[in-house]
């Protein structure tokens, strides 16, 4: 199948960000919409792949630029300046995550009812604060994503179905974090699932991930049975609910 991409400028907060849209030519329209968020390291090759995966089941996918300007890191210290500028100004953050919303809503083919986030490390927690701020989306999934709140979910607020897949072996994630991610879950009334995948470190979708580890010294490793298996629970996921 042939997927259509296209680089997508649009603005947020008097940034311009640039995202990446991919599309298959051949899919029923209107068709669901998913925005594809980034790792710290920023809207890369990777991500862009993960779009046009999208795009092969049929999806409209946008792969989001949360810097502006589609700035991206190939070091550590960069991409935790990046990603921490971010995180200090939630406000800007919240702006620029509305912002890619309205902008893949406003694509040719999108169905606005049908809306999914998906996230990986960094952009795993974006997705779920997309979730927690009671974002129209039908999904909000998270990949190896930090779990803490940056907006606490009041009961009945989050629209969307939640999944997290969560690597068992994470050493960025503690056990702390885990549990107060339930106990808001529970607590919002949510609609979540949490599946922990044994042996798994962060970053375990990503093929980049071992060298990174290496080069950087750094606890990530790609795990490939992870990889699949979390992928195809959110494709069973997204199955049930467009």
């Amino acid at each position: 199948m042939t997927i259509q991409t296209q680089s997508l400028p649009y603005s947020a907060g008097g940034l311009t960000m640039v995202g990446h849209l991919a599309q298959a030519p051949n899919a029923p329209a209107p068709s669901p919409g998913v925005l594809v968020l980034p790792e710290w390291w920023g809207l890369n090759a990777y991500i862009r792949r993960r779009a046009e995966d999208l795009a092969h089941l049929g999806y409209t996918a946008l792969a989001v630029d949360l810097y502006g300007e589609g700035t991206t890191a190939d070091h550590p210290d960069r991409a935790g300046e990046l990603m921490n500028e971010v995180l200090e100004d939630m406000g800007s953050g919240t702006q620029r995550l509305q912002a890619a919303v309205a902008a893949l809503t406003e694509q040719p083919g999108v169905d606005a009812s049908r809306l999914a986030a998906i996230g990986f490390c960094f952009g795993g927690a974006m997705a779920l604060h997309l979730a927690r701020i009671g974002t129209e989306l039908k999904a909000a999934v998270s990949f190896h994503g930090a779990l803490d709140s940056f907006h606490q979910a009041a009961p009945g607020t989050i629209k969307a179905r939640v999944l997290v897949c969560h690597g068992d072996a994470d050493e960025f994630i503690s056990k702390e974090s885990i549990q107060a991610f339930h106990d808001e879950m529970n607590g919002a009334g949510a609609n979540y699932e949490f599946i922990s995948y044994p042996g798994a470190l962060h970053g375990f979708t990503s093929p980049e991930a071992d060298e990174n580890g290496r080069k950087y010294g750094l606890p990530l490793a790609y795990d490939e049975s992870a990889d699949k298996e979390s992928w195809q629970a959110m494709i069973r996921l997204f199955t049930e609910l467009f």
